[in-house]
């Protein structure tokens, strides 16, 4: 029986220039080595291998070139090349005159009748820079998730102990999405039962269109008056409504606060003509009024106090802090506060109006403390005053007094007091300049002041300017 030969279109016919060729067009890179190991020859279809140095590879061992844990593969792949019917392929890196490692993916056939060992190999950087890509947008992941949890319990620990009655309502449905703690003791029910009803059914049938007319009001993006409701049971409370709008990704939510009613309430207008005239006066006063609670939350705030804020109503200022929109570091309300606490009455305090957008308003302030039984509360008379400030006038709305303006405080403020206030007021106000023009150096902020780097940290703390732990631990360390 005569052997089987080779078909006229098989790959054995192909002579020995066409089989170099179509080994150097299919392999990035490809080594001829004897039965030793050592490279005869060297095939490289690019250029991006040219930092490997593989014009002095003929005449080394495959092992001499590739990294130290490479080798044990080289050594494998050499005791037992693979065969016709398949190849094993082994993960090896090269290192290029840089330092650095360049992936590879061998295999090995034997060839020839004296030992020899065809190597190729595919440049895996491509596949490696894809698999980095990959492994850090993961990562990324991994730390978006982990922030959402953290600012989602957040949230849930703020929703569950506010001691305000809040529902978030699904603005297609007007189906209660969730309630807070004090909502279900507010309807006497658990909130869990709460979640799926209809907001209007909790409420008194009379008084529903008012209800969904405000809402509405509140979707299209316009301010809306609070709703004064009667929850739907036998002895339902009084409560007022107010409703925000805020847009997820999809849909539409609406945010229900309902309190019992407090300040200038839609009751206390219905009193005597003398008293609503009164009322509506402030309401409409073009300077800003705002009554605040014996810690700074805003119990009342009127229209134009909501203008100078850029708040769409000044209902959605009620429970916050007036801290968040007075003065440019938050110590103006504390000197405020304490002398409120002193003296009962301040008049003409220089400082700014902080809008939501970060517009600020030079303003003066006059303020007083009243006190009804067990229940003390703060007023405050803003006035814009940026029209009249030329430009000659200090750049900073704290050093505005004027010599005539302190002069009025002697008799009502103890000198040590005006004295004191003002060295805080004009120290915090260097630093803080100090601090800007080195960008937040303050080894350079320290030595233009003329400070020594632990006392800048102490002044740094008491007027808590800065990182504090950042100040404390740079405080324990030596000076240079």
């Amino acid at each position: 029986m005569n052997a089987a030969r080779p078909r006229e279109n098989s790959f054995a016919t192909l002579r020995t220039t066409d089989t170099a060729s179509l080994i150097a067009a299919a392999a990035d890179v490809a080594l001829l080595l004897d039965e030793q190991g050592v490279i005869r020859d060297v095939s490289v279809a690019s250029q991006e291998f040219d930092g490997l140095g593989h014009h002095d590879w003929i005449g080394r061992t495959w092992a001499d070139i590739v990294t130290i844990e490479s080798r044990p593969k080289v050594e494998a792949l050499l005791r037992n090349p693979g065969s016709e019917s398949g190849a094993r392929w082994r993960h090896i890196n090269h290192a290029d005159r840089r330092g650095s490692s360049v992936p590879v993916l061998y295999a090995t056939v034997p060839t020839g009748q004296s030992g020899q060992v065809l190597a190729i190999g595919r440049d895996l950087r491509q596949f490696t820079a894809i698999q980095q890509r990959l492994v850090s947008a993961q990562q990324s992941m991994q730390r978006d998730y982990a922030r959402l949890r953290q600012i989602e319990m957040r949230y849930r620990a703020l929703f569950d102990v506010v001691s305000e009655p809040i529902l978030i309502v699904d603005g297609a449905t007007l189906k209660i999405a969730e309630a807070n703690p004090a909502a279900a003791r507010l309807f006497g029910e658990n909130a869990r039962r709460l979640q799926g009803r209809t907001l209007a059914d909790c409420f008194e049938a009379a008084q529903r269109p008012a209800l969904l007319s405000m809402l509405e009001t509140v979707r299209s993006g316009k301010a809306a008056e609070p709703v004064s409701l009667t929850l739907a049971q036998p002895d339902g409370a009084r409560t007022e409504a107010y409703a925000s709008v805020f847009r997820p990704d999809t849909g539409v939510l609406f945010l229900v606060r309902l309190s019992q009613p407090h300040g200038l309430s839609s009751e206390s207008r219905e009193g005597s003509p003398a008293q609503g005239a009164v009322l509506e006066a402030i309401e409409t006063a073009p300077d800003g009024l705002v009554v605040t609670d014996a810690t700074g939350e805003i119990l009342y705030a009127n229209a134009s106090f909501a203008e100078m804020a850029q708040m769409d109503s000044n209902e959605q200022l009620v429970g916050e802090s007036l801290e968040r929109w007075l003065g440019r570091s938050g110590v103006d309300l504390g000197v405020l506060m304490a002398n409120l606490r002193r003296h009962e009455a301040v008049r003409l305090f220089p400082s700014v109006i902080r809008s939501r957008f970060g517009v600020e308003t030079s303003v003066e302030i006059s303020a007083a403390a009243t006190a009804d039984g067990k229940h003390s509360c703060l007023g405050f008379a803003i006035r814009d005053v940026s029209r009249r400030l030329g430009a000659d006038s200090p750049s900073h709305p704290r050093m505005s007094r004027s010599v005539g303006q302190l002069a009025e405080l002697v008799g009502q403020v103890p000198l040590r007091d005006i004295v004191g206030e003002t060295t805080d007021l004009i120290e915090r106000m260097c630093i803080e300049s100090a601090l800007q023009l080195t960008r937040d150096n303050r080894a350079a902020a320290a030595e233009m002041l003329g400070l020594s780097r632990q006392s800048l940290y102490v002044k740094l703390r008491r007027y808590g300017l800065g990182d504090p732990a950042a100040a404390g631990d740079a405080a324990q360390a030596p000076e240079a």
